[in-house]
C-alpha cells in the first residue's frame, strides 16, 4: 500500500509490481441539476477525476447508486447511460454496480485506475518557488445553489455544467511528462480547502492571488447576493480558524466567498517547479485547454490571500 488511510489523499494506490499500481477511489451524491442525464455524467466525471490527480488512468468503474421505488424507469436509465457515456469517455467500462431503494435518488462510481509507481502525484512534494497551476473555474456551488432557488441565469447555468462534464483526463494528460511535485482536484472541500490538505501534507504555506482566480460566468454575482451553499460556511468556519487562512489588503467579500465554495467535477491544482509552470502553460495553450497560475507555494504554514 503506498497510499492509504495514514493520508487524506484523493485516492488509495496499490502497488502490484514494479512498474504498475492500482488507484482506487469511490464518489457518490444526490442530483446537481435538474436534467438526470447530465447528473450522471456530472458524478462520473467527479469521481474519475481522483484518479486523473494522483497521475493515474481510469480502467474499470462500478457504479453505486440509489432509486427511489417510484422513480420514472426513463430517469433512472438516463442517469445511468450519463455516467456510463462519460466513463467510455474517459477510456474505461463500467463493469458492474450495486443499487439500494433510497427516497432521494443518489449516483456515482467506484473507479480503478492505473499508474506508474514512480509517477504518483500525490498531494505531499510541493516545495517553496512552486507556482501553482489550476485548470478549471471556480463557482459550481454558487451557480447550482442558485438554480436551485430558481434565481440562476441560464446561460451561467449551462456554463457551468459544461465545465462539470467536462473530464480532467486531457490535463492529466498534458503534464504526465513533466515534473509534478504535488497535485490534487479541487472538488467539496473548496480550492482552499484542497490547497490547504496539499500545503498541510508538504509542510509548506501557500500564497494565493484572488485578482487571478479563473471564476465561471455569474459565480461573483450570485456571492455577492449571498446565494450560497451550506458547505461554504464550514468549509469557511474551518479554514480560518485560528488564523491558517489569512488575507492581505482589501479582498471583497464575495471573491472570499468564492475561495470556501465546494466544487463538484472541479479542476486539478498542481504545484510546479517555475520552469515547468512556463512549459505546462505553453503546453495547455497549445492544445487550447485552460490553465492559471493563480498563486505560489512558500516557507511556513497557512494560507495567504492577496
Amino acid at each position: 500500500m503506498l497510499i492509504g488511510l495514514e493520508v487524506s489523499d484523493d485516492a488509495a494506490v496499490y502497488q502490484l509490481d514494479e512498474h504498475t499500481a492500482l488507484v482506487q477511489t469511490v464518489d457518490f451524491f444526490p442530483p446537481i441539476v435538474d436534467d438526470p442525464y447530465s447528473f450522471g455524467a456530472i458524478a462520473a466525471a467527479n469521481a474519475l477525476s481522483d484518479v486523473y490527480a494522483m497521475g493515474g488512468r481510469p480502467i474499470l468503474a462500478l457504479a453505486i447508486a440509489a432509486f427511489p421505488e417510484d422513480l420514472d424507469p426513463a430517469i433512472t436509465a438516463a442517469i445511468l447511460q450519463g455516467g456510463a457515456d462519460k466513463v467510455a469517455e474517459a477510456g474505461a467500462v463500467v463493469a458492474g454496480g450495486h443499487t439500494v431503494v433510497d427516497r432521494e435518488p443518489k449516483y456515482g462510481l467506484c473507479v480503478t485506475g492505473l499508474v506508474d509507481p514512480a509517477r504518483v502525484t500525490a498531494k505531499a512534494g510541493a516545495r517553496p518557488g512552486d507556482v501553482l497551476l489550476l485548470t478549471k473555474p471556480l463557482g459550481t456551488g454558487l451557480v447550482t445553489t442558485a438554480a436551485k432557488r430558481g434565481a440562476v441565469v441560464e446561460a451561467h447555468l449551462a456554463a457551468a455544467t459544461a465545465s462539470m462534464l467536462r473530464l480532467n483526463r486531457r490535463a492529466a494528460e498534458l503534464v504526465a511528462e513533466v515534473a509534478v511535485h504535488a497535485a490534487t482536484d479541487i472538488t467539496g472541500f473548496g480550492l482552499l480547502g484542497h490547497a490547504a490538505e496539499l500545503a498541510r501534507h508538504s509542510g509548506v504555506g501557500l500564497r494565493v492571488d484572488s485578482a487571478a482566480l479563473p471564476l465561471l460566468p455569474g459565480a461573483l454575482a450570485y456571492a455577492r447576493a449571498a446565494i450560497a451553499p451550506g458547505g461554504l460556511g464550514r468549509n469557511r468556519r474551518y479554514l480560518e480558524a485560528d488564523g491558517y487562512v489569512r488575507y492581505h489588503g482589501e479582498i471583497e467579500e464575495a471573491l472570499r466567498l468564492l475561495l470556501f465554495d465546494p466544487q463538484t467535477s472541479g479542476g486539478l491544482l498542481f504545484a510546479v517547479a517555475p520552469t515547468v509552470a512556463e512549459e505546462v502553460l505553453r503546453r495547455f495553450a497549445a492544445a487550447g485547454e485552460p490553465c492559471w497560475p493563480i498563486g505560489e507555494v512558500v516557507a511556513g504554514a497557512g494560507i495567504e490571500v492577496r
